[in-house]
């Protein structure tokens, strides 16, 4: 899938409690000529809809979408998974949602987006950790390590809950630890195959 493509195809986020602050630093500073597919799964409480696209829609220069189903994963897009549904992406590239059994107390959870990418796009994919109160995410980040993607994690003294960074960290050695504000600069610069 990645053949001769010089910096990553897409970009998967997750973060649960804390990791606002991160994704409002980042998003915003994403440049509009990413041409990259951004999908963020964060834990959201089951019976109320999302704010996330009202409160990014405005403050983002990519494209803002609520992710659904069996959509096409574009570039220049950021897809939200939506409150109670697993996000996977899949074979195409595409999107799917998913009512199978919470993990880690949590659906959307970030381990079955961040694994299901990993089997699509492989060395094409970067994964970023965010702030967040369990262990969700850190076995599928390994997941896209070891497929050849970049692993990337919040720096846990920069995160409102350190515990789902802390937990990448006692799993993986990540190819890198970010504070919020070198977020955004990383992603733009893998994208352009500048740095690995």
């Amino acid at each position: 899938m990645t053949g001769g493509l010089r910096g990553p195809r897409a970009i998967v986020i997750g973060g649960s409690a804390g990791s606002l602050d991160a994704l409002g630093v980042m998003l915003p500073a994403l440049p509009a000529q990413l041409d990259a597919a951004v999908v963020v799964t964060l834990h959201l409480p089951r019976e109320q809809p999302s704010l996330l696209c009202d409160i990014f829609r405005h403050r983002c220069a990519l494209q803002v979408r609520e992710a659904q189903d069996k959509e096409p994963l574009t570039p220049g897009t950021i897809f939200f998974a939506p409150p109670d549904y697993h996000l996977l992406v899949d074979a195409g590239p595409s999107l799917a949602l998913s009512i199978d059994p919470p993990l880690h107390f949590s659906r959307p959870s970030i381990d079955v987006l961040f694994e299901s990418a990993a089997d699509v796009y492989g060395p094409a994919l970067t994964a970023l950790l965010l702030s967040g109160a369990n262990a969700d995410g850190a076995r599928g980040l390994a997941v896209v390590q070891r497929m050849g993607g970049i692993a990337c994690v919040q720096a846990p003294a920069s995160a409102g809950a350190p515990a789902m960074p802390e937990a990448a960290l006692a799993l993986i050695t990540p190819d890198h630890v970010l504070m919020p504000a070198q977020m955004a600069p990383l992603l733009n610069q893998l994208h352009q195959g500048r740095v690995s």
